[in-house]
């Protein structure tokens, strides 16, 4: 099974969106979107990649199948590729943290045990995470060289998004993940409202897929960082500083009942640095920083996961190989600090980008979640004197 080699997002960006302003359930008119930086709106000190998402580590692809049909089906899959290449011939070095782990993520007991990822990262809903790892041990076994292979390890992480989509309906197919899979490549990553984030919710406004990455200065490596999530949980927003959620009156404990607090988020972390699982483990832990940063306390009912893997070159585990990768020169633990800085702050990015970029949607019962208002935030942020921080404080050396 071969993926197909055209850039999507920019061969197809202008009929998207034509198709998403007339697909029941998605409200467009409300107000413009757009990523955090449109609006000012800059985390952190490091700068970013070219494309600002997972994308800018070499190799790494991502694809999206969305579905939203009648008035109930909102939901879909997302596929992370460490490489081009068969995954399962050569492997990356992977790890897995868990924040809160009320949630499905199905093959981390083998990353946990042998610190390597052999299949593409899936994410969907939580009653279909079956169904897309049967599809992705499918994709890996009927790849070329893997004709006598007998164990695949799949990975598949998962959010609820039954709260607007008919999730007992299992309308996530097989065919579904084949499609995010062929569908994934560079360059700029679908926000919002696609994929495993079409029917998700944050900090009780509208979530999805976010993305950011960081870039080291040549002097401290050079090494790029990117994040991916998939947002659905709450707590209480904060950017920048800014108390959003409280000036917006929409946050965790508000009123006599909680509220705004349960769900999850799958965060997957890229990095080209060559890492072995060890240090993979310590970079994933430090992304739920970034999701605390955003207001998020990894809460009772929420599954919060982070995948990481590195795609240096040196770092690849070869199928059968009886040689170690513990030859290669691995970023010593001295020097992790700014790859530690780099993940919070992407992180944290792709949270809001998730939310920026997501749209008003209706969904199952005619249930109503909102877009965060762009505007309003971007007043709060103006009272608290968060925007444009680059003018404000000394450029990164």
């Amino acid at each position: 099974m071969s993926r197909k080699k055209i850039n999507f997002f920019n061969k197809v960006r202008s009929a998207l969106f034509f198709a998403l302003v007339i697909i029941p359930g998605i409200d467009l008119s409300a107000q413009n979107r757009g990523r955090v930086r449109d609006f000012g709106i800059e985390v952190g000190i490091l700068p970013t990649g070219r494309w600002n998402g997972i994308t800018d580590v070499q190799g790494v692809h991502v694809g999206h199948t969305t579905l939203i049909e009648g008035d109930s089906i909102r939901t879909g899959v997302t596929a992370i590729l460490p490489h081009e290449g068969n995954v399962f011939q050569e492997k990356v070095p992977g790890a897995v943290y868990v924040g809160n782990g009320f949630g499905k993520l199905a093959g981390s007991t083998q990353v946990e045990e042998l610190g390597e990822i052999e299949t593409p990262i899936i994410l969907t809903n939580t009653l279909s995470v079956s169904t897309a790892l049967s599809a992705v041990v499918k994709y890996t076994l009927r790849l070329d060289g893997n004709e006598r292979v007998g164990s695949v390890n799949g990975v598949v992480g998962e959010t609820n998004d039954g709260g607007f989509n008919d999730i007992r309906g299992f309308h996530v197919q097989e065919e579904d993940v084949f499609q995010a899979i062929e569908k994934a490549v560079t360059g700029p990553v679908e926000e919002g409202c696609v994929g495993a984030g079409t029917g998700t919710s944050c900090f009780g406004f509208k979530g999805g897929i976010g993305t950011s990455s960081r870039k080291l200065p040549s002097n401290l490596g050079g090494w790029t960082v990117g994040v991916l999530v998939q947002t659905n949980f709450g707590g209480i927003l904060d950017i920048n500083g800014a108390p959003v959620g409280r000036e917006l009156n929409k946050y965790y404990l508000r009123g006599r009942v909680p509220s705004q607090e349960s769900g999850s988020c799958m965060i997957v972390v890229a990095t080209d640095a060559p890492l072995l699982s060890r240090n993979l483990r310590r970079l994933a832990a430090r992304a739920i920083l970034g999701l605390a940063r955003c207001g998020g306390f990894c809460s009772n009912g929420s599954g919060d996961y982070v995948i990481a893997f590195s795609t240096h070159p040196e770092c690849r585990i070869p199928y059968r190989s009886r040689e170690s990768v513990r030859s290669i020169k691995e970023v010593i633990n001295g020097r992790m600090s700014p790859l530690f800085l780099a993940v919070l702050e992407a992180t944290q990015e792709a949270v809001y980008n998730s939310m920026f970029q997501a749209t008003t949607m209706v969904g199952k019962n005619g249930r109503r979640i909102e877009a965060i208002p762009i505007q309003q935030v971007i007043e709060i942020c103006k009272k608290y004197n968060v925007l444009n921080l680059s003018k404000k404080i000394p450029e990164a050396k």
